[in-house]
């Protein structure tokens, strides 16, 4: 499954806003546990360090270097510092060297910023600490290292890294991992629209039992495609039935017609008899395609479908359409190039359209122009079968009408009989098989229909 693919999908592009919502919302919970925490063990620290330098400051001023030593030997972790100064800043006792940078003589516990240079420690130990004058009018500084709480401190923050971590790249992986089904899922839907956009209608779209948003949607689409196949099998309905009941009548009339010309004595009505017949006829080969038409756009036709081998195709167009050509003197030549795989089809409706497109070549091509047939392997889209005539060709503009029912070019001539179905009936043939049929102008003047006979089947040997 290609990465651009998954890029696409509703539930990746959510995955980066949860992940945004997510990590602001961590970081602010986890901020929060940390500010309480630093909070609630400076108050601990604090509440220390105050009872401590209240008992300190109460006691005889000769008992104080010894009540300081037992402080220490107490200090079983090595986070308390103290030290007694005179009024000049010397060190009297304690294992503080010298008077921290910025300490105030209020008796206030405060951070201490610059930190406490501790004896037999190179580097300041960060601290919290306070100082005060005794009664002699020394100065006692009391503090202790924060490296408790610098330590619960890095193991938020090292929490806060590995659950984001942790929770971050499994949601993404699963957010791909969950993102594989509902694309799966559109797959499935897209493969089933295939028949659908080629004109069936019988199909429906797939809908599982989960009752999701995708199943409602395919649950729509049905509804609606259910509507338009009633609706256009009652259109498809009343057309057949105008094309039946007409032709029966017209039918009827061109017997009529038929019989009185031969049994007309006036030789006046004879030429107005046969062309009242002529146009008869020409209504009936018209309902005779419309009814044509309809029967190949019905997609079940599918069912009967069998390796075709086009060269018998193009054996029985070169036995139809040789003579007519020669009639007309048109060039009618042929090309037919090795190895050319077989086509999975109705042979009679491939024939009956290559039959069409040259038929059609064959009217508008003038006295002393060419026709070229050729049968060639396109390597992607199988066979491949062009029509190249010398005509007047079709514009760029009227190569898809030329394909509706009725139309005839305007650069048609005028003198050429014909209903406009021929390329309709074409279309709807290249339609039901899977094909693709492309109009161009020839190089040297003229069309150029290409029929692409794709999905390939090998010939065996």
């Amino acid at each position: 499954m290609k990465l651009a693919e998954l890029s696409r999908v509703s539930t990746v592009r959510l995955l980066p806003v949860y992940g945004v919502l997510f990590v602001v919302w961590s970081v602010l919970l986890i901020g929060w546990v940390q500010y309480d925490t630093m909070r609630y063990l400076s108050g601990v620290v604090d509440e220390i360090l105050r009872q401590r330098i209240h008992y300190l400051t109460h006691i005889d001023r000769a008992r104080l270097p010894d009540a300081m030593a037992q402080t220490d030997a107490l200090d079983m972790q090595g986070v308390m510092l103290y030290g007694l100064f005179d009024a000049e800043g010397h060190k009297i006792t304690g294992n503080i060297e010298q008077v921290p940078n910025g300490v105030s003589l209020d008796g206030v516990v405060h951070f201490l910023p610059g930190g406490v240079r501790k004896e037999g420690v190179k580097e300041p130990v960060r601290a919290r600490g306070l100082a005060t004058k005794v009664s002699s009018g020394e100065v006692l500084i009391l503090a202790r290292a924060t490296s408790v709480i610098d330590q619960v401190n890095t193991i938020i923050y090292r929490s806060l890294i590995w659950g984001l971590t942790l929770t971050i790249i499994p949601g993404l992986i699963g957010g791909l991992w969950l993102a594989r089904g509902p694309l799966q899922r559109l797959r499935l839907l897209e493969s089933a629209a295939q028949p659908i956009m080629r004109g069936d209608l019988h199909e429906r779209l797939p809908v599982s039992g989960r009752r999701d948003e995708l199943d409602m949607l395919a649950g729509i689409v049905n509804s609606m495609l259910e509507e338009i196949e009633r609706l256009m099998s009652e259109v498809k309905g009343v057309c057949d039935s105008i094309a039946h009941d007409l032709r029966t009548p017209l039918t009827r009339l061109r017997s009529q017609l038929h019989r009185m010309h031969r049994d007309a004595g006036n030789a006046a009505y004879a030429p107005m008899m046969e062309q009242a017949i002529l146009d008869v006829d020409s209504l009936l080969d018209r309902f005779r395609a419309l009814l044509r038409i309809s029967e190949l756009e019905d997609m079940h036709r599918r069912a009967g479908f069998t390796d075709v081998n086009l060269l018998n195709t193009f054996d029985h167009v070169r036995e139809i359409y040789t003579p007519l050509a020669e009639d007309k003197h048109i060039t009618f030549s042929f090309e037919i190039a090795p190895g050319v795989p077989q086509v999975r089809g109705d042979p009679h409706l491939l024939l009956e359209a290559v039959s069409n497109i040259v038929d059609n070549a064959i009217k508008f091509t003038p006295a002393g122009g060419s026709i070229h047939l050729r049968l060639v392997h396109d390597v992607g889209n199988g066979a491949r079968i062009d029509v190249i005539d010398s005509g007047p060709g079709i514009r760029s503009s009227e190569r898809e009408a030329v394909l509706q029912r009725f139309y005839r070019s305007a650069c048609s001539s005028k003198d050429v009989s014909g209903s406009g179905l021929g390329l309709s009936i074409v279309a709807a043939i290249v339609k039901l098989h899977g094909y693709q049929l492309q109009i161009v102008d020839n190089p040297a003047g003229g069309a150029w229909f290409t029929v692409l006979c794709g999905p390939v089947r090998q010939a065996s040997a």
